[in-house]
């Protein structure tokens, strides 16, 4: 199975659970047994799922074959080159490939002059009429060509105005661009490009992002910072006729594989291995001289040499338009399909099927829990009521009596509910003042305050320092006011299941140690690229400053957001089923003494209340069944289905 098809079989995957969960929904909703809490979990549920992108990065320095593997790979149903690709420097800025059917096709494009303002691109994103957009005629080839021509473009610009947008311009060797002999430097005319393209990968959630070379990547922070952390694969491509350059390693030890980053989804690609192809020399001696450069280049990175994909992408192209299977063998594009499609597909939706089932079922439970629960009070009625047939009015009296005081007794109970609300909401308190956004922005106006009145470059390091330090302590301590919050609703939910009958079972954990390794990932890039005893010597202390608010403390903004978000949404979801129980068993205690009451007012409907009841008792039965169900075909998606994608692979 090619990468396509497998994306296209996670696609279907995706589909289907989305629909059981659904009708899972509308099961509910039907039944009159949902409620805000549940309504908000199921609707975020399906909006991941259907907002769920697979993101595919490529790296490279320039003239490394880029655009051609992604024409390879994708394109080539397309019968032609969709990206540019031809000798040199092809994609000038980052490109984003991607369909959102709620524009029309088009190339957005970011002018490189929005470099000079310090805000990130995605920040920009929000802003439409920042970007220039060409259309796209789909219809058109050429036309298409055309317009995706537009992530070559360059503009020349005077040295410093160069300098202003990030470029280093000078005659040396470690500069990022040269001054030519009219004394204007060549630059990217645009600094980040957006195609929108219905392509049917990128219709099933597909985003491919094409990274030009060092130098972007060295001026645009927010790829090495967000965009490729973010990227579920990310394919390096070097040259087989060269092998690991300087610049080469230089991208891979600062962007890829340095310490902190994932190592999941990471892939070498050893390009154009065509032109290792001799004619006077035999199949045996090629191949030998392919695995030697593979074996280099594997030591090089300290990488396993299985990790190392030797490909044709440009035969590969051809051979897959031409239908010319021997080319597709021999330019070995399939064997790099194969090992993407394994490794990327099986762990993507590994994470989602983790995600989705640990909520479903949670939301499926509680919901059980809750019908389990009115049928066994019902049932309780039901005795009581069986009970009274033929008896007197003062055994009446000494039941309504009896349930009288059961319910005085769980409302006294109760007491022990409100203070652990109360508890409840002081510890939830206590952990946003660590977690919560309002303790990050006072860290970051204190840490601005103290770089600006900044005289050294050790005062400026010192508070770089000390502001991950702060940030990595509050989160360590929200971990610990998360598991105190934890042990004291297993102890809650394990007593009410005792004392009351409760159908509570067991509150699911919360952990931040993803956002831990953000911080701890943002912090290494900050020591290696920003908090360096060079860039502190060299870089004006208000530019050290600005970068670092622009740049990375933005970045450990929204890993706070992202972590409130979601502890926010696990604190809903733990009380949520003691809230529901605790309501539940007040009404059942309600109706059993209305139920009484009524027989003690007038005898002869008692055995119209038992039927009516037991047809309460069927409904009831026929309700838990039905979920059952329901919930089956849900977990018949989630497990199922996985197995046979996993299988295909």
């Amino acid at each position: 199975m090619t990468l396509a098809q497998q994306f296209a079989a996670y696609s279907e995957w995706r589909t289907q659970l989305s629909s059981g969960l659904e009708a899972f929904h509308r099961w509910l909703s039907d039944n009159e047994l949902s409620d805000a809490q549940t309504d908000l979990r199921i609707r975020l549920l399906l909006e991941k799922l259907h907002e769920d992108r697979l993101q595919v990065a490529f790296v490279a320095e320039f003239s490394r074959g880029k655009s051609e593997l992604i024409n390879a790979i994708f394109f080539a149903d397309y019968g032609s080159r969709m990206l540019p690709s031809t000798a040199g420097r092809t994609t000038m800025c980052p490109t984003e490939l991607m369909y959102d059917p709620a524009k029309p096709a088009s190339i957005e494009l970011l002018p490189i002059q929005t470099r000079e303002s310090n805000v990130s691109i995605s920040e920009y994103k929000r802003f439409p009429d920042e970007w220039t957009v060409l259309p796209l005629d789909i219809e058109s080839a050429e036309s298409m060509q055309e317009a995706l021509h537009s992530v070559s473009e360059v503009a020349h610009v005077a040295p410093e105005v160069a300098e202003r947008f990030g470029f280093a311009a000078g005659d040396k060797e470690s500069t990022l661009v040269r001054i030519a002999k009219d004394g204007m430097v060549e630059i990217p005319r645009w600094r980040h490009a957006i195609i929108n393209f219905p392509h049917p990968l990128l219709k099933q959630g597909l985003i491919i992002l094409d990274t030009p070379g060092l130098n972007a990547i060295g001026t645009e922070p927010e790829l090495t910072l967000s965009l490729l952390p973010n990227a579920h694969a990310v394919l390096f491509i070097l040259a087989a006729d060269t092998g690991v350059t300087q610049s080469d390693l230089a991208i891979w030890n600062d962007q890829i594989g340095a310490p902190g980053t994932r190592k999941t989804g990471r892939l070498v690609v050893l390009n154009k291995i065509d032109s290792m192809w001799d004619e006077l020399k035999s199949e045996d001696e090629i191949n030998a001289e392919i695995t030697k450069q593979t074996n280099s280049c594997a030591w090089t990175l300290d990488l396993p040499a299985e990790q190392i994909f030797p490909v044709s992408a440009q035969k590969a192209l051809i051979a897959k338009i031409t239908n010319d299977s021997a080319l597709l063998e021999r330019s070995r594009l399939s064997d790099l399909e194969f090992a993407l499609s394994d490794e990327l597909i099986p762990a993507k939706q590994e994470i989602i099927h983790e995600n989705t089932d640990a909520e479903f079922s949670d939301i499926y439970m509680r919901t059980r829990g809750l019908l389990e629960s009115r049928l066994s009070g019902l049932r309780e009625q039901l005795d009581e009521l069986t009970e009274l047939r033929g008896k007197n009015k003062g055994v009446v009296e000494y039941m309504m009596g009896k349930v009288r005081i059961e319910k005085e007794e769980f409302e006294s109970g109760l007491q022990r509910y409100y203070a652990v609300r109360s508890i409840f909401s002081q510890l939830t308190n206590k952990l946003f003042a660590h977690l919560g956004i309002d303790s990050l922005r006072t860290l970051i106006t204190t840490t601005r305050e103290t770089m600006g009145k900044a005289t050294f470059s050790r005062t400026l390091s010192e508070a770089m320092k000390n502001f991950f330090s702060i940030s990595r302590a509050n989160l360590q301590k929200s971990d610990g006011e998360i598991s105190e919050i934890l042990l004291m609703m297993e102890a809650v939910y394990k007593k009410f299941s005792v004392e009351h009958g409760l159908k509570l079972g067991t509150p699911h954990g919360f952990s931040l140690i993803r956002y831990r390794k953000d911080i701890d990932r943002l912090e290494y890039w900050c020591d290696t690229h920003l908090n360096t005893m060079f860039q502190l010597m060299m870089i004006e202390k208000n530019k050290v400053t600005q970068k670092f608010f622009e740049e990375v403390a933005v970045q450990v903004k929204r890993a706070f957001e992202r972590a409130n978000r979601d502890a926010e949404s696990w604190l809903k979801a733990i009380m949520a089923p003691m809230e529901t129980q605790v309501r539940e068993h007040q009404i059942q205690f309600k109706r059993r003494l209305e139920s009484i009451k009524r027989i003690h007012q007038a005898t002869d409907t008692l055995e119209d209340r038992i039927t009516e009841l037991v047809h309460v008792e069927n409904s009831l039965v026929s309700q838990i069944r039905s979920i059952e169900s329901v919930a089956q075909d849900v977990q018949h998606q989630l497990n199922v289905t996985q197995r046979r994608l996993r299988s295909a692979a």
